[in-house]
């Protein structure tokens, strides 16, 4: 098992030092820039952090260390993380910011178990910044290392279950064992993204395909998982109140998904009734499906708990999840243009 296990490490750090992707979290050993990236990329592709909007860079020139973030407003933080969507994400992270600096000085932790215990850290996190970072034999187990290690040892159990989890965890930590953790964490996430494709293994591809214990079989049809959880389909009505170069718009209280962001004030659809509707359009988060229903409130909407008017020149600064600003953006700019093509025009 120790020569297989060398054998793989061997082959994967030469296939990765020559085909490996330039990402620009690759390209520091400063662990809380690497931080930021792990958690930008939890649940949100690479094409995505690094694409139009650039987030990563963005976040990096707003807040460029743990001192900056840990001081930063809140409404600073959002603002900046608006479009990538579950924000926790980001509140966690100034929180991570705020506990280096109070709990460590400032001094950005190297053990493993000490990054772990900061706020939304777990043990994949940990380990990839302990190993990315400091290049320690950390392992991790995100989705595309799961679906390489059950395929490699042809493990039949569900990896999302205790047993399948702790198989998982044990030959990532054999195979990181050593020196060069950092390229070999690189390199085995990679391979999954890159080659070892959920539906589609490139199998001819694989430089570790002769190690394979699967590959006289069907890699495809593995992981196995347990039944996946329904989407669930759920309405959202919500009301459109702008006048006065306002918009009444309600901020999400603590304890909620979108805590201290602002949307349009949602009411029960029975109090809707006969009023004309604006906008719908579709959006999903996490295992829902969600239709939001946007009605024009063209007379003035009393204010319920929460609720403010905030002026139209101020919501390009102001935290608003991504779905909620598509559809006032798209509501203005349709009332714009029907004004500049005058009467009888539209």
């Amino acid at each position: 098992m120790r020569r297989e296990t060398d054998e793989i490490r061997m082959v994967l750090g030469a296939w990765f030092r020559e085909e490996g992707k330039d990402y620009p979290w690759r390209r520091t050993a400063d662990p809380y820039a690497i931080l930021v990236s792990e958690v930008m990329l939890q649940q949100t592709q690479i094409a995505t952090v690094l694409g139009p909007k650039d987030y990563y860079r963005r976040w990096l020139e707003i807040f460029p260390d743990v001192a900056t973030l840990a001081r930063a407003p809140e409404d600073a933080v959002l603002k900046a993380w608006e479009g990538l969507g579950y924000y926790r994400r980001a509140r966690n992270l100034q929180k991570a910011a705020r506990a280096v600096v109070e709990e460590f000085d400032g001094v950005f932790p190297s053990r493993a178990a000490d990054i772990l215990k900061l706020p939304g850290v777990g043990r994949y996190t940990a380990g990839a910044v302990a190993s990315f970072a400091f290049n320690l034999p950390e392992p991790i187990v995100d989705a595309n290392i799961a679906r390489v290690l059950a395929r490699l040892y042809d493990y039949r159990g569900h990896i999302d279950s205790e047993p399948g989890k702790k198989f998982l965890w044990d030959r990532a930590s054999a195979l990181v064992a050593g020196e060069g953790a950092r390229e070999f964490n690189s390199a085995i996430m990679e391979l999954g993204q890159r080659i070892c494709l959920p539906r589609a293994p490139a199998c001819r591809d694989c430089p570790v395909a002769a190690s394979c214990a699967s590959r006289e079989k069907n890699p495809g049809e593995l992981p196995l998982k347990k039944a996946r959880v329904e989407i669930e389909k759920v309405d959202e009505h919500v009301l459109f109140c702008a006048r006065e170069e306002s918009i009444l718009l309600h901020r999400e209280e603590k304890g909620r998904r979108r805590e201290g962001l602002w949307r349009l004030p949602e009411r029960p659809r029975e109090e809707l009734a006969g009023l004309p509707l604006l906008l719908e359009m579709k959006y999903s988060i996490t295992r829902y499906r969600v239709t939001l229903r946007v009605y024009d409130a063209a007379a003035p909407a009393k204010p319920g708990p929460g609720e403010k008017r905030i002026p139209l020149e101020d919501l390009p600064g102001i935290p608003m999840p991504a779905p909620y600003r598509k559809a006032v953006e798209t509501i203005l700019a349709d009332s714009t243009a029907q004004l500049e093509l005058g009467p009888g025009m539209v």
